[in-house]
């Protein structure tokens, strides 16, 4: 079963693209409020994704980002993001960011998502924690 973990204080507007990311059988999807949450969650349960919305109530998603890597560099991270591409690019260069997505995520950028985590999945033993 495949982990996919979303952090952000605004499930609605992502209530589509996490039914989406869930369709597929062997994706389970798992909320995080706050940065401090996914944190507390990766390391119990190692996803094979991180989806990260920009402002989080307790640090920027940039800054979990930066949390996440000290923990595992190998967990694949998204990050939703209101920046125009170059900015976003600017301020993200070097955390390994597998991608941008929109505020409102569609159904295909799920798709999208989901073929990049399993892709890198089979390419990538992430570490389980005892």
């Amino acid at each position: 079963m495949h982990r996919i973990l979303i952090v952000t204080t605004g499930r609605k507007p992502l209530a589509g693209f996490a039914e989406s990311l869930a369709q597929s059988q062997d994706v389970q999807v798992a909320w995080a409020n706050s940065g401090q949450a996914a944190v507390a969650d990766v390391m119990k349960h190692p996803p094979i994704g991180v989806i990260i919305d920009e402002n989080l109530p307790d640090m920027p998603g940039l800054d979990l980002v930066r949390r996440l890597l000290r923990i595992n560099a190998m967990i694949n991270t998204v990050v939703i993001s209101t920046l125009p591409p170059d900015a976003f690019h600017a301020a993200s260069e070097g955390l390994g960011i597998m991608s941008q997505l929109p505020p409102q995520p569609t159904p295909e950028d799920a798709r999208t998502i989901l073929a990049h985590f399993k892709r890198m999945a089979l390419t990538t033993v992430v570490p389980q924690r005892a």
